[in-house]
Parts: structure tokens; sequence; C-alpha cells
């Protein structure tokens, strides 16, 4: 066996490739698609392929070297800990997978809790209070687990101090040793009040907050007090910049409060956790990642912690805006994309939710699926194997960065209106999150952003699995509300409006049909018969199909045989020059409230308007305000 000359390059016999040549070939593939006309140089390549983002950043087509930051991102375990907290990254062991269980039958979840750590979970989060498990009941849901090996994670809203009361008091009668409990007591006054409003006294609960963080740096060293929950912000319609810059905020605040209670600062730091949502958006969920730990970095600098006291510790959730009602089978995939972006992006702790959460209280194939997608994640892909996957690409570490920064700027944006408080009460991070909303809700209704099942490829027959209704959730509005809470949004919202309302028409036997009048041959009309299809599916339609045909008579007896009250004519360009005015104008005559075009309209538009073709569907088109007319049309209230 002859061993290679240690001189050899793989590359030797290629010659250099270069931006511009690559600029080049993708223009002449441009021009070609239409994208790109004459006037474009190769330099306009990349602009023309930038995909936006919410925070102002655009997503590139081509990174290289050139695009890495200039200050570098260390080393993982060290500051400013953008490549995870710890040295080994999630390896061995992996990432703690964390079960979220909200009752409220108090039995059945301690059965369901044993079911988890038996089965691969290996912390506990605990939704408790009005809409969650009993407060009082803590005992009976922990009565089998471990306390000194199971981490527990309380989440009780504004009972955070009296949940804490019952956890340590059910540990002390367990035996239960101070030091040998872990986990974190939930308590987080300032992102309650973010979504439940703010009383002209600020946030409730902060003294007492400050006090459990007090008792556990004195007793119990590895119980946080606090958790800087972020997902109000998102769920409220956020971007990732303003997730972070509110948590910063809110963490900054935190630090403040602790210190004036006597804290020192690498106690008050230790006494802080951080949730974050990840989603299927994958690269954007792993950038948020690092740019948190970097932010927090730079915080725990300014304010002289020691460079090993600056990591930040996370707990990511899978998101639940991002979850659909509709094909929640899909929210499988979903989740599994974003536990894989929170993985790799170094959370501490991972929660995934079940797939069926937006119809109720989960069941124990939803459960087992959301722990074994983790431990699929974590043993079968090898991910914890790799410290910090994502590290070296060129391209995540150009996003980490520009989040990163766009972040600061929010978050120096809120502290010079006086902290997150005082901007809770102002309105400037309502302000903010609202212009976001609305661009991701314009998005997502020119299915610029698709959700799958929902507003693509939707199952207009589907049957949705049974679950027991989930308990309403009260949150503690203060009587004397200055600024109200953040309201909770899904981004399907839209689109399940209008699924809800054929569906109560389907109930009483007359779901909304539209007839895609397929004239010409099957190879002129399929693929915009397609395209209409699943865009009126989407509103919950059904979409019987003509056939092969241009006969005017026969498609208007098709119409008045279908029942529907809308049409939409559907082939290619030429065929439409030559036959949709007379199919239009006899599908009127037959009682058609409104026919659309499937394409776009270009110099037919009047010609089109005459003969009663009202609009068009097309790649792009505003597919809500297309569906509600469309059931407006169909006589669907």
């Amino acid at each position: 066996m002859s061993v290679p000359s240690a001189g050899l390059s793989l590359a030797a016999d290629f010659p250099e490739s270069t931006r511009g040549e690559w600029q080049k070939l993708v223009l002449g593939v441009l021009r070609k698609s239409g994208v790109a006309t004459e006037a474009n140089t190769p330099v306009d390549v990349e602009d023309l392929l930038a995909t936006a983002t919410y925070d102002g950043p655009r997503i590139q087509p081509l990174y290289t070297a050139d695009d890495a930051p200039a200050a570098g991102v260390g080393l993982p375990g060290l500051a400013p800990f953008v490549r995870g907290g710890r040295p080994q990254g999630a390896g061995p062991s992996g990432w703690d997978v964390r079960a979220l269980h909200v009752g409220p039958d108090a039995s059945a979840a301690g059965v369901d809790v044993l079911a988890d750590l038996e089965n691969g979970v290996t912390s506990l989060w605990l939704r408790l209070g009005e809409g969650g498990l009993p407060v009082e009941a803590l005992g009976t849901v922990l009565a089998e687990v471990y306390l000194d090996l199971a981490p527990v994670a309380l989440d009780a809203g504004g009972r955070a101090a009296q949940a804490a009361d019952e956890f340590l008091r059910v540990a002390d009668a367990r035996g239960v040793l101070g030091s040998q409990l872990s986990g974190t007591l939930g308590a987080d006054p300032i992102g309650l009040a973010a979504r439940a409003g703010l009383g002209a006294a600020g946030p409730a609960g902060l003294a007492e907050a400050a006090a459990l963080a007090q008792r556990c740096a004195r007793e119990f060293p590895g119980l946080r007090a606090l958790v800087v929950d972020a997902q109000p912000y998102h769920r409220a319609g956020g971007s990732d910049a303003q997730e972070l810059a509110a948590s910063v905020a809110t963490g900054v605040a935190y630090l403040r409060l602790l210190t004036d209670a006597g804290l020192s600062l690498t106690e008050a730091f230790g006494q802080l956790e951080f949730r974050y949502a990840v989603t299927a958006d994958q690269f954007t969920s792993i950038a948020k990642l690092r740019a948190a730990r970097r932010l927090w970095a730079r915080v725990a600098q300014v304010c002289g912690a020691a460079p090993a006291e600056r990591a930040q510790r996370q707990h990511a959730v899978t998101s639940t805006a991002m979850m659909t009602r509709r094909d929640p089978w899909v929210n499988m995939l979903r989740t599994t994309l974003a536990c894989f972006a929170a993985g790799v992006g170094g959370a501490d702790a991972v929660t995934v939710l079940p797939f069926d959460t937006r119809l109720g209280l989960p069941d124990d194939f939803s459960r087992r699926i959301a722990r074994n997608t983790q431990i699929l994640l974590q043993e079968e892909s090898s991910l914890i194997r790799v410290i910090d996957p994502a590290g070296g690409s060129w391209f995540v570490e150009s996003l980490t960065e520009r989040l990163a920064e766009a972040a600061w700027s929010a978050f120096t944006e809120i502290e010079r209106s006086g902290g997150i408080v005082a901007a809770l009460r102002d309105g400037l991070v309502a302000e903010r999150i609202s212009a976001s909303r609305v661009a991701r809700a314009e998005a997502i209704a020119h299915r610029h952003d698709p959700i799958t099942g929902v507003s693509e490829f939707p199952n207009v027959t589907e049957k949705l699995p049974d679950r027991a209704p989930a308990p309403p959730v009260p949150l503690p509005v203060p009587a004397d509300v200055v600024a109200a809470g953040l309201a909770e949004i899904h981004y399907d919202a839209d689109f399940e409006d209008l699924r809800a309302r054929a569906d109560v028409a389907a109930r009483a036997g007359h779901r909304p049909v539209v007839l895609l009048a397929t004239l010409g041959s099957a190879a002129a009309s399929t693929a915009r018969a397609a395209f209409a299809a699943n865009l009126f599916q989407a509103g919950g339609f059904d979409t019987p199909t003509t056939g092969t045909g241009t006969d005017p008579a026969q498609i208007a007896a098709a119409f008045a045989a279908s029942g529907a009250r809308v049409a939409c004519l559907c082939s290619a360009d030429k065929v439409y020059a030559e036959h949709a005015a007379a199919v239009a104008s006899a599908l009127r005559a037959a009682g058609a409230r409104q026919v659309w075009l499937a394409g776009k309209p270009g110099s037919r538009a009047q010609t089109d308007a005459d003969a009663g073709i009202g609009g068009y569907v097309f790649t792009g088109c505003n597919a809500v305000a297309v569906l509600q007319t469309a059931l407006a049309e169909a006589g669907v209230a």
C-alpha cells in the first residue's frame, strides 16, 4: 500500500474558482427564469437571491470566510460562550430532556411523570396553580420521584412563592437535603406582567422573588429562583431580536433587584435561567441561542463578573406559536426541527411540546413521541457526540453576529426608555412587537412563509384526534392596570378562522365548493389546477374539476351540477387567450358569483374584467384575502 506524499494537494488539478465566476453563472440561470433582466449585472445576483428577515438583516445565498465575524467567536465553554456554555458541549450525557406537565389531575400527573422519567426524561417542568396542577397536590405528583436525582422546574405564575414553599416542604418531609435539590423555582414577575398586564405599582412579586433568591443562595446551591421567560414576547408575534432584547433587559432588571437585595454579583448571576422559544426555522433558532449567550456574556462583562460566571443557562422550548390545530401530525416534524436547533444551538435543557398541544391535554402517545424525539436526536443521530456542530459555518456565525447586533440595538433602546418595566408600561415593547406581528401575518397571508397542512397542502377531510380539553390559564390582571398584557397568537390564526367557517357550513351539509374549470388538455391545465386546488382547500373548499374541454355550455352545466357558487379557470395562457372570456361569461350566466383565473392578469386584465373574471390567484397573491372573498361569495357567514 503506497502512502501519498505529504505535499499532495487534492485540488491541485482544478483551477481556483472566484466569487465573480459564480455570480456570472447564477446570473445566466436567473435571466432564463425571469428573476433577472438584461439590466442586471453579476454583482446584483446576491441581492436578487437574498432573503429578508423580520429583524432587518438579509440572508445571503452565499457565505465565505469573508463573512466570518471579525471579533471571532471563542471556544466552547469559554467567554463569550457563543459556542456553548460547556467545554464538552452536550456530550456525553446530552442536554437535559425536560418534560412539561400541566395536569390538572394530580394522580394522573404522578403516573405520567413516572412514565417520562422511566423512559428517558431527565427533568420535570410542572405548571402549577389555576389552569395547571394544584399547588397543594405537589406532594402527590412527586410522590414516587427521587428529588435528589431529577431536577424540577416550577411554573406557578403569580403563586411562585407558595409553589416554592410547597416544593421545599415536600423535599424536607422526604428527607432530601437542600444540597441535593436542583432545578428552578420559576419566579418571573416581569414575564408575568408582560402576559397579564402591568399595574401602577409595577410587577407584583418582585420582593418575593428576591427573597426566594436569597434563600436559594443560602440553602439550596442547586436551585435557581428566577426564570427569565422570553416566550411571552415570542408568543405575541415578536421577532427573534425582540425576544432576545426583552430577555436581556429582564435579566438586567433582575440583576439590579437581586444585588439591591444583598446578593453578590456571583450569586445574582447564579439565580437566573433563561427560557427561549425555538421554531422549525432551524438556522435562526440556532443563531438565536448562540446570540443570547453572546449578549448575556457582554452584560456580565460590563457588570464586572468573572469570565467563568458569564455563561447563560438556557431552557429551549418548542414554539407554541408555530403549532397548528389542523394536520397536527405535522407538528411532530416542526418540533423535531426545533429540537435539533436547540441541541445544535447549545441549549442546556430542552422541552419538546407534544404534537397535539393545540387540541387539548396530550395523551400517552403524544408524550412518548415528544420525549423520543429528543432521545433519537441525542442517541441515534449522534448529535451530542459533536461539540458545537454549527461552529465554523460562515452562514451561522454571520447570522449569529448580525442577530446579536440587532438584539443589542433593541436592548439598548429598552434601557434608554428606563428598562423593561418602563418599556412595557409606555407601550414601547408592544409597539415594536406589533410591527413584527403584522409583517409576519402579511408574509403568511401571501404564503411567503408557508404553513404545511394549513396554508399549503391542507387535508380538507381530515378527522382531528379527540383530546380532553386543557383548562384555561387565567392571568392575574392587576386592578389598576396601566399597560395591557401581550396577546398570545398562533401563526395559523387567519387560515384557522377560514377553515373553521367552512367546517361550520360542512357540518350543516353545505361545505363550500369552488369549481375548477380546467380548460383544454391535461398538460395545459394540470399545474395551475393543482395550485388553485391547494389554495382554495386552505380555506376549507371542495375543489372538483370539469375535466378536459373548452365548451362553455358543458362547463356551465358542470358548474350548475356541482352546487358551487364560485369558479376558477385553470389552464395555460394560450388557452386563456382563446377561451377564457367565453367560459367566464357562461359561468356568470350559470350563476357564478365570482370567477377567478389561475395566473397573473398581465395585459389581458381589461378583457378579463369585461368577461366577468373578478380576480386572480397566483404565487404570492394574498391567499387570506382571496379565501375571505371566496367564502363570502359562497354564502359562508
